[in-house]
């Protein structure tokens, strides 16, 4: 058998720089108050000697738990799960999260929490207390309830709320949908296109309220109307056919639409399918979240592309600043995504 290879312990590190425990521990975990050059030193040991830092030592060595607990809603997420329809908002959370913490040492933690739950304080304070975490991020819904929210300020926890503008607690952050909305419709008008249909999202998000106002003012910009034009869905693709039919059905139907989420742009294209509409040369159609699917559709969707990764990944910085006393932002810091252009939109009567 193979001789079993020593672990490596903060004592051999500060052993070989010839440093106290506490000046390797310091160097560990980005503190301040480190000269560059002893910083050198310690990193140079632990590299030579191939330290990995464990979590339990790093939480053993001060009040922090180098954790951050992401939550987000369970009921539609485990619904997006099971319908296996290729949303990526998880896998774009982990992505941009995982990574930044790992940046700074940390390591993030999923969690799903289920907003409508009469239970949710218990579920939140049992998980809390089960993981100490340093902070904590929330999604929409999560961003804006007062029992959430209220119970993270009250615990002192530093915690970002993405998809909100903030209030007296937390972090605010947001991916600019009223901007993006603004943006797409522009586009559209850009085109050529006076009739805009917009599909907006379940109003128990406050973004759809944003997407409804930046679709609105760029329409009125443009002195156009928004009158017959708006049509309520709630994130899924039923809501979406439903909502679609609504207005490729009426009197005066749109030439151009904007639905607040792929799968009911997907449920838009198989509508106007079934009416024998030519996407784009007769409806033209912008989706937001550009997620994988929408490559694949025929035609392949022009999307609004949601930056969750980049927008988390703010949020693990946020949150660490926070922790290392970093003034809370006054305003929410805002992370803007793009317009990707496919087939399924032209230039009206083009």
């Amino acid at each position: 058998m193979g001789r079993r290879r020593q672990l490596v312990t903060i004592k051999h590190v500060a052993a070989d720089a010839g440093v106290s425990l506490q000046t390797v521990s310091r160097v560990i975990n980005n503190e301040p108050n480190v000269r560059p050059e002893m910083k050198e030193r310690v990193q140079a040991s632990i590299d030579k000697l191939g330290y990995v830092p464990s979590i339990a030592a790093q939480r053993m060595s001060g009040s922090r738990s180098y954790l951050i607990l992401a939550i987000n809603d369970r009921e539609r997420t485990i619904a997006d799960w099971k319908a296996r329809q290729g949303t990526d908002w998880v896998d774009q959370m982990l992505f941009g999260g995982m990574l930044k913490s790992a940046e700074f040492g940390y390591r993030m933690i999923f969690e799903l929490v289920d907003t409508h739950s009469d239970h949710i304080e218990r579920e939140l304070r049992a998980a809390i207390a089960a993981l100490q975490p340093d902070g904590v991020i929330l999604t929409p819904p999560h961003s804006d309830n007062p029992l959430i929210v209220g119970l993270l300020h009250q615990q002192k926890i530093p915690f970002a709320r993405i998809g909100s503008h903030g209030g007296e607690a937390g972090i605010a952050l947001t991916m600019d949908d009223e901007g993006s909305a603004a943006r797409a419709t522009r586009y559209l008008i850009d085109l050529g296109h006076r009739r805009i249909g917009f599909i907006s999202g379940s109003v128990e998000y406050d973004l759809s309220h944003w997407r409804i106002d930046g679709w609105k003012a760029e329409m009125a910009a443009a002195g156009l109307t928004t009158d017959g034009l708006l049509a309520e869905g709630d994130f899924s693709y039923a809501s979406g056919e439903a909502a679609a039919r609504q207005l490729l059905e009426s009197a005066n139907p749109p030439t151009a639409i904007i639905a607040s989420n792929d799968q009911m742009s997907l449920a838009t294209l198989e509508v106007a399918r079934h009416r024998g509409l030519a996407v784009p040369r007769e409806l033209s159609l912008v989706s937001f979240d550009n997620t994988p699917i929408v490559n694949f559709s025929q035609p392949p969707l022009t999307a609004v592309d949601q930056p969750i990764a980049a927008t988390v990944a703010r949020a693990v910085e946020l949150i660490i600043a926070a922790q290392r006393g970093a003034p809370r932002p006054t305003e929410p810091t805002v992370v803007s995504g793009g317009l990707v252009e496919r087939g399924s939109t032209a230039a009206h009567g083009g």
